[in-house]
């Protein structure tokens, strides 16, 4: 079998899953430009998870790994607060219930959902208003930046209905947010960190005011999506990655990713835009 001296573009659009059109089930699924919006929209209950909600979730961040018409994505809920975390009644109730083997299916799907959020490209910004407790709260740290509002009660509640901190990652991703000794105290308590100490933390990047906190959020996305989208997310990949190598390690990494990147169109772009004394347009390429 012969192999053709070079690939087809054509080949590879197989793999690409344009998502603007995409109908969510149960979450609301907004695009505007190249940034979608995620709205978990069970208001009346402070927009807990369910099984079903927890499985489309992990699926849409898995496909946007493949979605080139979005360059990022905002997460919100609906009502003044961000998401309550698993449904008492929907899981919660029913999980007391199942034996090992299905406990472990749910939890691994749960952590894929995380997993998904990690890998895909686009840079996600969270939107957090009221309540972010549980799960919800493990989305929030999930995200790429978070913009919160004075009023916000993020709690990694785990510890107050029985169970470990260390819940999809939490472990791993949130003292590299805010440390060592400030994660152990969070997961170990379960208790509220309110929006300004959230900021003070570097859990949140920026604070807003409950009605601007989306606008402000759907405004950085769109900013970020207007950049050299290739390239962010080769920095997202190796802000991930770079956790478990050397700085040895890290260096050879990044120069092998800095040296693609110079390949791309949009850095010949940002120069020519550069000499031009213009501002560069970039296309993700």
């Amino acid at each position: 079998m012969s192999t053709p001296d070079r690939l087809d573009p054509a080949l590879l659009a197989g793999n690409r899953r344009p998502l603007a059109g995409y109908q969510a089930s149960h979450f609301l699924w907004q695009v505007e430009g190249a940034v979608a919006t995620i709205v978990l929209n069970r208001a009346e209950r402070k927009n807990p998870l369910t099984f079903d909600a927890y499985a489309e979730l992990r699926d849409v961040f898995a496909a946007l790994r493949h979605a080139d018409d979005i360059k990022a994505v905002v997460l919100t809920g609906a009502g003044g607060n961000f998401c309550s975390g698993g449904d008492v009644h929907e899981i919660i109730g029913p999980l007391i219930r199942l034996e090992a083997p299905e406990l472990l299916m749910f939890t691994r799907m749960t952590g894929e959902l995380v997993k998904h959020m990690r890998a895909c490209p686009q840079p996600i910004v969270a939107a957090i208003d009221g309540v972010c407790a549980g799960a919800g709260a493990i989305m929030a740290m999930a995200s790429d930046l978070r913009v919160g509002t004075a009023r916000s009660k993020t709690a990694f509640l785990f510890n107050r209905v029985g169970l470990a901190g260390c819940d999809m990652g939490a472990c791993a991703i949130l003292p590299r947010l805010i440390g060592q000794g400030r994660a152990s105290e969070l997961l170990y308590t379960g208790r509220v960190m309110k929006g300004e100490e959230a900021e003070r933390w570097g859990f949140f990047n920026r604070l807003a005011e409950p009605e601007a906190v989306l606008a402000d959020a759907q405004a950085l996305a769109a900013e970020l999506s207007a950049g050299p989208s290739f390239a962010n997310g080769i920095t997202k990949t190796m802000l991930h990655q770079e956790w478990a190598m050397t700085i040895d390690q890290a260096i050879e990494a990044e120069a092998q990713a800095q040296a693609l990147c110079m390949l791309t169109q949009d850095f010949k772009r940002a120069y020519h835009a550069f000499v031009a004394k213009q501002t560069p347009r970039f296309e993700g390429n």
